[in-house]
């Protein structure tokens, strides 16, 4: 592997984008010497194909540690001629972890000394999250913004954000709302290497700063553009799923040969009688900080300097006399630290050695041996810092193959960890191609509990933590966190017609109050385990079918955001599956969603602070006739027009669509779904979700109950299990299902919305809403409403069982119906109150 990841000797033989650019047609256009600075990688990313990836950043490929700093520290002195000397002098600067923590410290160190805080995924106790950012249950999304002190981000001074791609602007644009409306400033500077927004996200910065009523600048090191040509997210996929299935079974950590032939690990030597890792006692300054993550100011910085002399001696004293080629590796977050010890080590060596600078994190990317390939090679390993979003893999790029003699591993004391030193940790990973390994400790930084307390800084009132299983839901705590409050202790339910008749006449809303819980008889409970005996592998292919999908076209790392409660088994098991077929951990909350109500803009912000809303996706378990889908994108507009977070994508994932309502969605069969026969006993025990205004306020979740007295009656878990169980005999059919989905035509034919408009019209009902489509929406009627009637295409078969079941216990009439869409409709009793009848079979007139 040569030098630079891609580029020959003279830095410019092999341009590395060229194998992605000759493989997906991709091009870069824009400031000379773009190519210079970036390069071309490939990831499972639905969104965008290729991955830029900086060759001056110092993360994924190991550069001279003065290049490094001299390009923030460039980009922090444009920011100071910009600013002017004296707004300069007040500025705060504000970085993104993990990829630009160590950007953002530079940049700072440009701008003449600027306090710094960067953004961290690591929750510290005893350190209240500022703003708007809490954090409780971390992933691989969430950004917390730490300071010791509070008013660091109060001042009116300019505001400098520092990413290292400025793409679309989303982050960058969401965080500044946010904390405009906690802290409002005039200006802000939005700082990046390389500024490569598309024509229209270009105008978007102006149109916010228009919004604010703010200055909004951007100074960046280069500007470009990506030209992509038709399809290339399908070729992307396409070379992916080629080079990534050979790794994943030979366990190939390193690389992957260019030509397609099986992968080739780099050489690993031998770890019995090698030499042990060589710990070098640094010797760092008490009392300041590793870094960024709680603030660095200009005292820090002078402390620091002082002392890097003496830390770069004992280093360079460590290192074995013959070692010529040496590599610094940060640590994820951990990035200045390592920087600084590099860049001292560089200036002490001089031009006999060639030192390196790069660091350690927790972002896949797809491995290629090949000079025009950004990355080269992959070392994986486990973390070991135990992160807040439990454990998972870490990833060092074009360290293995690189010709190092030596590396030092700077870690900091939070990640001196025994998973550092397992046999298939960190150390042992770099041993194995490395000859000389050091480590070098950076003691964790925490503000002194003892600090005198910062002054009262206004903050917006954000919901609290989610609710968990087993104190809230019968789940697993890890299978889904509720984004509600607990109202168990509230009396909510009202008998079925009381509600039906308040609900028609305009005196309540529906999520005003509760049904009584069907207690499903013995019969009828049989019924529900036939039908989960019967249907349980067809739910774990469509289970399978959507939650490709999803991966494939939306996230790679979605967050599921199921709406409670009938979507929240589903996104329990879609999160099962993306654990069973990729080995992934990810997200899942519910939340609440009313008709005619919206969507909890409460949740929605929760969502917001701890993720990338472009990551969510929002699942429920079937389509009716879409009024849910309809609801959540007009609910997801009024939120942003509101001022909230943009990027939410209101498409709805679903189980099944019937009505042809969705473009993400497992079938478009009308079937009986298990979950559907029954209400919280297959539901964790959660009830429909309330939104009631003397119970919710205008910063609390939507509310529901935990029915714990019927635990006796649970089958969430037995639901979960059965279909989960059938998860490995349809994964094939599964994968080959979601294939020929992602290629076909999926557009919303809304037949199910024509079909049920023509039911109301001729039926004499005149409100859609009292027209409930599929199975799943008849059973929900027979079980929580007045039915009137039921619909059921004639042959409809055992799908059906279960709802002439309860139809018959509850004296309703089922009208077989040649022509139907769905295998049966329910239809609310019309206009009703408490003893009306229908003498034409019609609707009944008042």
């Amino acid at each position: 592997m040569s030098d630079d990841s891609g580029r020959g000797g003279d830095g410019g033989v092999v341009w590395s984008g060229a194998w992605v650019a000759e493989r997906l047609g991709v091009e870069l256009a824009g400031d000379d010497g773009l190519g210079e600075l970036l390069g071309l990688a490939l990831r499972r990313n639905p969104k965008r194909a290729h991955l830029l990836v900086s060759h001056v950043l110092g993360k994924h490929v190991p550069q001279r540690p003065s290049v490094v700093h001299g390009h923030g520290h460039a980009l922090g002195r444009r920011v100071r001629e910009l600013l002017g000397e004296e707004a300069a002098g007040a500025a705060v600067v504000l970085g993104y972890a993990e990829t630009a923590t160590g950007l953002g410290h530079c940049v700072a160190d440009g701008l003449g000394g600027a306090p710094y805080l960067h953004s961290t995924r690591r929750p510290v106790a005893g350190v209240a999250p500022a703003g708007g950012f809490e954090e409780s249950h971390s992933h691989a999304t969430s950004h917390l913004l730490l300071p010791a002190d509070p008013g660091l981000l109060a001042g009116d001074g300019p505001l400098v954000l520092v990413d290292d791609e400025f793409s679309t602007g989303n982050t960058v644009l969401n965080t500044v709302r946010a904390l405009h409306g906690r802290f409002p400033r005039e200006r802000y500077v939005v700082v990046a290497l390389v500024d490569m927004r598309s024509e229209e996200d270009a105008g978007r910065l102006a149109e916010f700063a228009g919004e604010i009523g703010a200055r909004v600048d951007l100074v960046a090191g280069a500007s470009g553009r990506v030209l992509l040509p038709d399809g290339v997210l399908e070729k992307g996929r396409a070379l992916v799923e080629r080079y990534e299935k050979p790794c994943e079974e030979a366990s190939a950590e390193p690389h992957v040969k260019a030509s397609g032939a099986p992968p080739v690990e780099a050489p690993e030597k031998s770890s019995e009688g090698g030499e042990a890792v060589v710990r070098v006692e640094l010797g760092w300054p008490a009392g300041v900080p590793d870094g960024g993550r709680h603030g660095f100011t200009a005292a820090h910085r002078e402390r620091l300097d002082a002392a890097l002399p003496g830390m770069v001696a004992r280093i360079g004293g460590a290192l074995p006399a013959a070692a010529r080629r040496v590599l610094v590796l940060g640590n994820e977050e951990l990035m200045y630290a390592p920087l600084r010890l590099a860049l001292g080590l560089e200036e002490r060596l001089g031009d006999a050695y060639d030192v390196r600078y790069s660091t350690t994190t927790r972002s896949p990317v797809l491995a290629v041996d090949d000079p025009g390939y950004a990355i080269r090679t992959r070392l994986v390993f486990p973390a070991h810092d135990d992160p807040a979003d439990g454990p998972g893999e870490r990833y060092a790029y074009n360290v293995a193959g690189a010709g190092f003699d030596a590396v030092v591993a700077v870690v900091d004391s939070a990640g001196d960890t025994p998973a550092l030193h397992a046999p298939d940790g960190l150390a042992a990973r770099l041993a194995a191609h490395i000859p000389h390994v050091l480590l070098a400790v950076v003691p964790s930084y925490a503000p002194s509990p003892a600090a005198p307390p910062a002054p009262p800084v206004e903050r917006l009132s954000m919901p609290p933590e989610p609710l968990r299983g087993p104190a809230f839901s019968s789940y697993a705590p890890d299978e889904v966190g509720w984004l509600l409050q607990d109202l168990s202790d509230v009396t909510l339910e009202a008998p079925t017609e009381e509600r039906e008749e308040a609900i028609q006449s305009g005196g309540a809303h529906y999520a005003e109050s509760l049904p009584v819980e069907y207690q499903p008889s013995e019969e009828y409970q049989a019924l529900f385990h036939a039908a989960l005996k019967t249907s349980a592998a067809r739910i774990a292919r469509a289970v399978g079918v959507v939650t490709e999908t999803v991966l494939a076209e939306r996230s790679p790392r979605p967050v599921l955001v199921s709406l409670a409660r009938a979507g929240t088994p589903v996104g329990i098991l879609m999160r099962r599956w993306g654990r069973f077929r990729h080995g992934l951990d990810l997200p899942h909350y519910a939340v609440s969603i009313v008709r005619g109500r919206g969507i909890d803009a409460g949740a929605l912000r929760w969502l917001a602070a701890h993720h990338d809303p472009a990551d969510v996706v929002f699942v429920d378990g079937w389509t009716g006739k879409g009024a849910i889908t309809r609801e959540l994108a007009a609910a997801v507009r009024e939120f942003e027009d509101a001022g909230g977070a943009t990027g939410f994508d209101p498409e709805i994932a679903v189980l099944a669509d019937p009505g042809s309502c969705v473009r993400t969605y497992g079938t478009r069969d009308d079937f009986l779904i298990p979950s559907a026969c029954l209400n919280s006993t297959v539901s964790g025990l959660i009830s429909r979700t309330v939104l009631r205004a003397d119970l919710v306020g205008p910063d609390d979740f939507h509310g529901a109950k935990f029915y714990r007295e019927l635990a006796g009656a649970d089958l969430s878990a037995a639901f979960l299990d059965a279909v989960s169980a059938r998860f490995a005999e349809v994964a094939d059919e599964a994968d080959a299902r979601a294939k020929d989905l992602l290629a076909a035509d999926r557009t919303p034919t809304w037949e199910g919305w024509a079909a049920v408009e023509r039911i109301s019209e001729e039926y004499g009902i005149h409100d859609v809403n009292l027209v409930k489509p599929g199975v799943g929406e008849t059973t929900r009627v027979l079980l929580r409403r007045v039915p009137w009637k039921i619909l059921a295409r004639a042959g409809a078969g055992a799908d059906l069982d279960h709802v002439r079941l309860l139809a018959a216990q509850r004296g309703v009439p089922v009208e077989e119906v040649g022509e139907l869409p769905y295998s049966c409709v329910g239809l609310i009793h019309p206009r009703y109150t408490r003893g009306a009848t229908g003498a034409d079979g019609r609707a009944v007139a008042r």
